[in-house]
């Protein structure tokens, strides 16, 4: 089971690790696939995002954050982004993450988590967040122009907390 932690400024490279290859990969965030490192830690570490990592044997397999999904009469509804290792996928990292931030906005008072665009051929991902108790509550044909598959549809998951 990984431990997971408040990310810092010194986890930058470790984090970058994880966030490079899926950034220009652009089969599942909306991020340009040219991406500077710095724009990503800037992305990663903006001041709306409270991050984490996930460790493992003290290296870091998995990075997510959390946020407001919306302001206003939207801002009780959280919203993360997570990312792991490509040397970890499929040992639960994304799994333990999931489980921490569900656990984290309900700390924050949160009353739901919703994400807003998951890529439907990521079949990991969609699994995962299903088996937590997610329902797809939308469809967004052809919204992804993925780089091996074409235009594919996005999914609008959702789950009260």
């Amino acid at each position: 089971m990984p431990t997971i932690r408040s990310a810092h400024s010194s986890d930058a490279d470790a984090i970058w690790e994880i966030i490079e290859p899926v950034v220009r990969a652009g089969e599942t965030y909306t991020l340009p696939r040219d991406m500077t490192r710095e724009d990503a830690l800037a992305y990663w570490f903006a001041a709306a995002h409270e991050p984490f990592v996930a460790l493992d044997g003290g290296k870091v397999l998995g990075a997510y954050f959390i946020q407001a999904n919306q302001g206003g009469g939207g801002a009780h509804v959280a919203n993360c982004g997570y990312m792991t290792h490509s040397a970890a996928q499929g040992k639960g990292i994304a799994r333990a993450m999931l489980e921490h931030s569900l656990q984290r906005a309900r700390e924050r008072g949160f009353r739901a988590m919703q994400f807003n665009f998951v890529v439907s051929t990521n079949e990991r991902a969609v699994k995962t967040w299903l088996s937590h108790g997610f329902e797809i509550v939308g469809r967004l044909p052809g919204a992804f122009n993925h780089p091996r598959f074409g235009f594919v549809d996005a999914l609008v998951m959702y789950k009260q907390l």
